[in-house]
């Protein structure tokens, strides 16, 4: 299996002066883009901020999931799997573990065993890595009807875990031939079908708890990227209005469908605003070019819900696409600024 990314947990009220938990993945394939700075190695910063805990995430969607069904219905294999982690950790001063798979009975998997492999899986993980006093974490997905899928016991893998990252984003995107918003933080009155009404934050979130999962542990998803679209006629920019395809890729992510909030905010700031009163979230759109994405204020209105649902803290996917060198005039970190300076 490979590593997809590091995984940055933050100890928040101590690191950021905020209540709850703020977990910020950093992609391990950012070294390669272009940009300013050189990646700096995430373990020693634990040596300015003694509370910040770093965990190995493993996984992600480029993996699938027929490698992780393997192992999960596997005893012989979940204990290597086991093993190695906890090898891994200490090895490389690491404070835990995060399994991104995506997704069990979806992709490849066992669409009849795997949900309960999956919590076999994560409860001997919790098992081995809470004696030893790591972290484990899971990122999960935050549409409804995957949620059903591959998480229909929401109690059993809350009570296997010690903190979920569900995956509030990636809505809609370029695999469609409509334009949709990347993040929407409720539905809007142009969703039609039952389906297209439970494409939203509050939505997934909400069916986690109303499975079992305990809110406390739930961070909500933030992503710090926006997804894009080629329009098919400039002049009908509405929600479901039709696609040519894919939007240009922007020069730092250089991949076409999706540009870092970084880019959205520097190197489009001419592009026309929009803000979307039902959906909460913002858009902008040149030519036949359009993106929606999630802004501070669109972030602010995300964590007032978190904080009115008692959940645990916020999840950022990911550290290295917020404007981290503060040229758009918000300060370093906009985004993650705003999850720390209004959850609870």
């Amino acid at each position: 299996m490979k590593v997809a990314a590091l995984l940055v947990f933050l100890s928040a009220s101590i690191a950021l002066a905020s209540a709850g938990n703020v977990v910020c993945y950093f992609t391990s394939w950012t070294v390669y883009r272009p940009g300013d700075e050189e990646i700096k190695h995430l373990v020693g910063l634990k040596e300015q901020n003694p509370n910040l805990k770093i965990l190995l995430s493993m996984g992600g969607w480029n993996e699938g999931s027929e490698t992780y069904s393997e192992v999960a219905k596997n005893q012989n294999k979940r204990d290597t799997l086991v093993q190695s982690v906890l090898s891994f950790l200490e090895e490389n001063q690491f404070d835990g573990f995060d399994l991104d798979w995506e997704y069990p009975g979806q992709r490849g998997g066992d669409e009849w065993n795997d949900q309960p492999n999956f919590i076999t899986l994560l409860t001997e993980l919790k098992s081995a890595l809470n004696a030893q006093g790591y972290i484990l974490s899971a990122a999960v997905s935050g549409g409804v009807g995957s949620i059903d899928t591959s998480y229909p016991e929401g109690k059993a893998v809350s009570d296997a875990l010690d903190m979920i990252n569900v995956m509030t984003y990636d809505y809609h995107g370029d695999w469609e031939t409509y334009v949709g918003h990347n993040a929407p933080l409720y539905p809007s009155h142009l969703d039609e079908t039952e389906d297209q009404k439970l494409l939203n934050v509050a939505a997934g979130i909400q069916h986690w708890i109303d499975n079992g999962a305990d809110p406390k542990k739930i961070n909500m998803g933030i992503g710090t990227y926006g997804r894009t679209f080629t329009l098919a006629n400039p002049s009908n920019t509405e929600l479901y209005a039709p696609v040519y395809g894919t939007g240009e890729a922007g020069p730092y992510t250089e991949e076409a469908g999706m540009l870092g909030y970084n880019e959205i905010c520097a190197l489009y700031s001419d592009w026309e605003y929009t803000w979307d009163d039902e959906q909460k979230v913002p858009h902008k759109v040149k030519g036949d070019q359009w993106v929606g994405y999630d802004d501070v204020k669109s972030v602010q209105l995300k964590i007032e819900l978190a904080n009115q649902l008692g959940l645990g803290g916020a999840m950022v996917w990911s550290l290295d696409t917020d404007d981290f060198l503060g040229k758009c005039g918000e300060g370093k970190y906009p985004l993650l600024k705003a999850i720390n300076d209004n959850l609870n």
